[in-house]
């Protein structure tokens, strides 16, 4: 939803800014705005594309900066209220590893998720911390 604005006002820029007294841009100010703009349209899509894909095997995080394969062996627990931004899987290595992708502005969505995931590895798991 963002993304448009972003690029409609790239546009504008370069369709209504006259150069005048007050506004001179000469190209490294108009390729410093794509490059501003290219950097926001970059993040919006990797917070887009953040995801908590389940399988049999395990679970693949994608965050917006990594994205980490854990096998549902390696989790010893998965964190979750209100207080919390997102969900958290305690690692057995003793790390633990968010999950943007279940947060708490989603509500009950996010709890129903958060349960889902816990069960998925109480099933499939079995790790105990070290």
């Amino acid at each position: 939803m963002l993304a448009p604005v972003i690029v409609a006002s790239l546009i504008a820029l370069f369709v209504f800014v006259r150069p005048n007294a007050a506004t001179v841009l000469t190209l490294s100010d108009y390729l410093l705005m794509v490059v501003f703009a290219g950097a926001l349209l970059v993040i919006l899509w990797r917070q887009g594309t953040v995801t908590a894909v389940p399988d049999r095997d395990g679970i693949t995080v994608r965050n917006l900066v990594r994205t980490t394969r854990v096998a549902w062996n390696e989790v010893v627990s998965v964190r979750f209220s209100s207080d919390r931004a997102w969900a958290q899987l305690d690692l057995a290595d003793g790390e633990q590893l968010s999950v943007m992708a279940v947060q708490s502005a989603d509500g009950a969505q996010a709890r129903r998720e958060a349960q889902r995931l816990a069960a998925l590895a109480e099933r499939f798991g079995g790790a105990r911390e070290r």
